[in-house]
């Protein structure tokens, strides 16, 4: 599916949030959209590998770390197992790791950054509530649109 997010926004408007937290694109495709999936974790990417190597369905997983950069929440080998299992994209709210070798993946890949640093994997979080970033909260099933323009999300009522 080709698209442009500057004309999903000229076309749908407020039906769209945009994200105004920057994102450096990280993976091999710089545009991507599914519906959402969600991780609320801080410094514990436990939860983050649980879902990436469960089946995607072309889904999108949403990680707020809470804009910590203290420790990487994905890497090449996470990053690997959501390519084998049919993930879209991740956009995660604080770094990755082995950002060269993500790079080469066909796969979306949105984040602040990259730390060589290890997480904590004790599994410590929440999976698919909403979560709140850059201006936008991700409701789990809502459409999220991403390219080298940043992010737009569909707006869902709470």
């Amino acid at each position: 599916m080709e698209f442009s997010t500057a004309d999903l926004y000229d076309q749908h408007g407020d039906l769209l949030a945009s994200v105004t937290l920057q994102f450096q694109d990280l993976g091999g495709h710089t545009s991507f959209t599914g519906p959402i999936r969600t991780v609320r974790c801080l410094e514990d990417n436990g939860l983050v590998k649980s879902l990436l190597n469960s089946p995607g369905g072309g889904a999108v997983l949403v990680v707020d770390g809470a804009g910590s950069f203290n420790s990487a929440l994905m890497g090449d080998m996470i990053a690997g197992a959501a390519v084998a299992n049919g993930w879209a994209g991740v956009v995660i709210n604080g770094p990755i790791r082995d950002r060269a070798a993500v790079a080469k993946l066909p796969l979306g890949v949105k984040a602040l950054g990259s730390n060589p640093r290890k997480s904590a994997k004790e599994s410590a979080g929440e999976v698919d509530v909403p979560v709140e970033f850059g201006g936008v909260t991700f409701h789990p099933g809502a459409v999220l649109y991403a390219d080298e323009d940043g992010i737009l999300v569909e707006r869902r009522d709470a």
